[in-house]
């Protein structure tokens, strides 16, 4: 059976980022407040017009249930939960949440929590075929929610130093607090925690890339997919 070969998107706040494969050099274009659906179809295509694929795998910054975004963005234009990304790139597409499409790509076995550090703060709980997407960031926090002091605001607000030790203070708590083997921490912030504590590593944004493909990984048998997203 041929391989499929997917177009992976990373839809983060500031940015879009598209990969077809690790061998071929990252494409982007800027998101922000206003990227509406139609303008990021319309901008994708644009941006791959070189680029054959068969399916596409989309990472978004917001709840996904079941393939379906549940909520609209925070940091982009309105429109999404009700857009049809099927019919809008004619190639089949799965959608998935942002953080949660990272985590797939920097998994390894066993329980997994991933934390994921930029203009927000992105969590998922991955174990056996599972991935759990989760919305840690809006836990209650001091005077605001951990995304209020993780996040890039909160890093601006307290101070590279300042915000680090938060970071070091929350993520061993969070380890024990899911019973997770290990920690992944991605995100474009995570680089600048210099000493990682045990059980936690170091994952990378390109991760994002192995996300897509593993995303749509089928059973052999069934053709059903082999990653539960819940």
């Amino acid at each position: 059976m041929k391989k499929k070969k997917v177009l992976v998107i990373d839809i983060g706040g500031s940015n879009v980022k598209l990969m077809i494969s690790n061998r071929v050099k990252r494409r982007k274009f800027p998101s922000g407040p206003g990227l509406t659906p139609r303008r990021f179809v319309t901008e994708t295509k644009k941006a791959v017009t070189d680029w054959k694929f068969d399916a596409v795998a989309i990472g978004f910054p917001a709840p996904v249930i079941k393939g379906k975004i549940a909520v609209e963005p925070k940091n982009l234009g309105n429109g999404w939960t009700r857009f049809d990304f099927r019919k809008a790139f004619g190639k089949p597409v799965r959608v998935m949440n942002d953080a949660a499409m990272q985590a797939l790509g920097s998994y390894h076995g066993g329980r997994m929590l991933f934390l994921g550090f930029g203009t927000g703060l992105g969590s998922a709980l991955l174990w056996d075929q599972t991935v759990l997407s989760l919305e840690l960031g809006d836990l209650a926090f001091v005077d605001g929610t951990l995304e209020d002091w993780l996040a890039d605001d909160g890093m601006e607000a307290l101070g590279e130093e300042a915000w680090e030790a938060e970071v070091l203070e929350v993520v061993p708590a969070m380890k024990k607090a899911f019973i997770a083997d290990y920690i992944v921490l991605g995100g474009g912030n995570a680089k600048r925690i210099e000493k990682l504590p045990k059980g936690v590593e170091l994952g990378h944004n390109r991760n994002a890339f192995a996300g897509g493909v593993r995303l749509w990984q089928n059973e052999p048998r069934t053709g059903r997919p082999r990653w539960n997203i819940i």
